[in-house]
Order: C-alpha cells, then structure tokens, then sequence
C-alpha cells in the first residue's frame, strides 16, 4: 500500500491578519514549516512565532505567482480579503477587487505552478437570511451583502478548478463569527477600524472607545438585537489543522460550517462582557446597517463527523481571552 504524501509546507495567504497569525502559531507549534504571505507583515507575529515571510498582494499576479514558485507548498491556506459585510454593500468594487481578483491570481498561480491543495476561509455571510436555524451546509445560499457573494464566488471557483483537475483538492471552511485571542495573551483581535461587537464591548468597558454603537433593536429576535454564533479563534485554527490531516488522508472538495450551534444576541454579549470585566458599557443604539442578517447560527454536525472537530472553549472564555489581549494593549 503506497504511503500517503506528507504535508509539511504550508503558505498561509493572509497570514499576518487575526485568524492567519493564530493559524501560523498553531502550524509552528505542530511542526510544521508556515510561509507568511501579506500585503503587511505584522511584528507582533514574528516576534512570536519568528516565522517567514514574503510581503506581498494577491491583486498583483507575479508577487503570488513568484510565492509560490519559490516556497513550492503542499497546501495553501487562504485567510486574505476584505471582511466587513456592511462596508462591502457601500464599496463593493472594492470588495470584488480584493476578494475576487485576489481569487482568481491565486488559484491560477497554484495551477501553473502545480500546487494541488487549498483550504479556504469562507463564511456565513454565504447564506444570508436562513429560513431556518441552525444553519446546515445544504441551507439556501442566498448572500445579502457583497462580502457574502464574493466569498461564494470563490467558493464556485474551487468547485469549477477541481472538476477541471481531479488532483486539485480543497476544503472551504464556512465560519460564523470568529472570537477571542490566543491563550499566551500575545495575539489577539486588531482591526482599523475595528467593527466586530466584542472587540467594540471591551473597548468601551477599558475606556478607549467612548460608546458601544449596536446597530437595530427591531429585528425579530428576543431582545430586537441581531444573533450570532461565536467561535473562538483558537478552536477555528484547530479546525484547519484537522482539514489539513484529512487532505492528507484522501478528503477532497467539501464545504464545511465551523460554529458552535449556540446563537447570542448583542445585548446578550454585553451583559456576559459586564459580568466578566466587572465593568459597564455606555451603550447606544442606532439604526439597522444594510447586509446585516437577523439570525446566524451552525450546525457544526458536518465538521464533527469529516474532521472530528467540535469546538471546546465557552463564550465565557471567548470574552475572558479577549479581555486579557485588550488589557494588554496600549
């Protein structure tokens, strides 16, 4: 019986942002060889992981293409592109730029460079207003915001790749919304701006933002605010760790939710943030933002039985994580 190929090489496109640089760490401390690919190299990451890197944009075909000739992955980890589903349906030309353009260089680098394995971050955002919850990879998918179609297009090019390769192999991994920071306190949740509800909380609990904005109390949920299924960073970084072994054992072309199957409100968030900070938020409430669904929350029934995956940490730890990264911010 022939052995299967090791994967030991890994290019993590994006890998400098707040999922990609949790990934990087977990790949070191696993063994493996991580390569950074990023339009900006972050110095806390290679302060703590001393990893390699290769500055560089997905837009601009020859600075992918020359990635990866020159580091020859077995896999590529795809954790780039633009995020923020309101923004996206206000400059959305942006976002096709980015996500889309960024897809297709990639994915036509890998063919003529002849690398054969991908796993892609992709997102709930792909199914818009579910009819039902929690969410199954067989819902309806019907994006309501930009953010949400461009992830589904990559999504449909992998699918059209592989059926043009039978060697080409992926899994695109649907998260719901990514929380927390890294246990060692070292890495955490950073964006600018920053418009992710716990980040915000914190922010407004420590005193660096003035006041929390939540955007609508009319949605038909519990309490008017919109629902969500928060997963801590660390156990979506496992979750592609158990991606790659399964690539290696012969798992090919799945499409996969990553979440917790527990739903939160905003409101909801806030108390639990009170409670774990001791402090208090001054909250404000403002009207619905465009591309904002009511309700997100996973089955993660599929990732268990393909990956042996569930998730382990609380939204209790998820806040305490994050509490401790934003303490130890200046």
């Amino acid at each position: 019986m022939a052995s299967r190929p090791k994967i030991k090489r890994v290019l993590v496109v994006g890998g400098s942002g707040y999922i990609g640089s949790h990934m990087t760490v977990l790949l070191k401390h696993k063994g493996y060889e991580p390569v950074v690919f990023d339009r900006v190299i972050s110095k806390t990451l290679q302060k703590v992981s001393n990893v390699s890197t290769i500055k560089g944009d997905l837009r601009r075909y020859q600075d992918i293409q020359g990635a990866l000739q020159k580091i020859q992955p077995d896999v590529v980890m795809y954790f780039a592109g633009l995020i923020v589903a309101p923004e996206s349906n206000i400059k959305p030309h942006d976002y096709l730029d980015h996500n889309v353009l960024g897809a297709v260089n990639l994915l036509k680098a890998m063919h003529e460079t002849g690398v054969k394995k991908i796993i892609f971050s992709s997102t709930a955002a792909v199914y818009g207003n579910p009819p039902k919850v929690p969410i199954t990879e067989e819902a309806p998918l019907k994006p309501i915001n930009t953010y949400g179609h461009t992830k589904l297009m990559f999504e449909q090019m992998l699918e059209r790749v592989a059926l043009s390769d039978p060697e080409f192999s992926y899994v695109a991994l649907r998260y719901f919304n990514a929380a927390g920071a890294h246990h060692s306190g070292l890495l955490g949740e950073r964006h600018n701006p920053e418009t992710h509800l716990i980040p915000n909380v914190l922010r407004t609990i420590k005193g660096s933002l003035k006041e929390l904005i939540v955007y609508g109390d009319d949605y038909p949920t519990k309490d008017g605010t919109c629902i969500r299924d928060y997963v801590h960073v660390e156990d979506l970084t496992e979750a592609h760790w158990l991606a790659i072994q399964a690539l290696r054992k012969g798992l090919s072309n799945q499409i996969i939710n990553l979440g917790t199957g527990k739903g939160y409100s905003a409101r909801e968030i806030i108390t639990m943030a009170e409670k774990v900070t001791g402090g208090k938020v001054n909250l404000k409430v403002s009207s619905r933002r465009p591309g904002d669904p009511a309700v997100l929350v996973a089955s993660y029934k599929k990732a268990q039985k393909l990956l042996g995956w569930q998730p382990q940490r609380s939204l209790t730890q998820i806040i305490e994580s994050a509490w401790a990264w934003e303490k130890g911010l200046s």
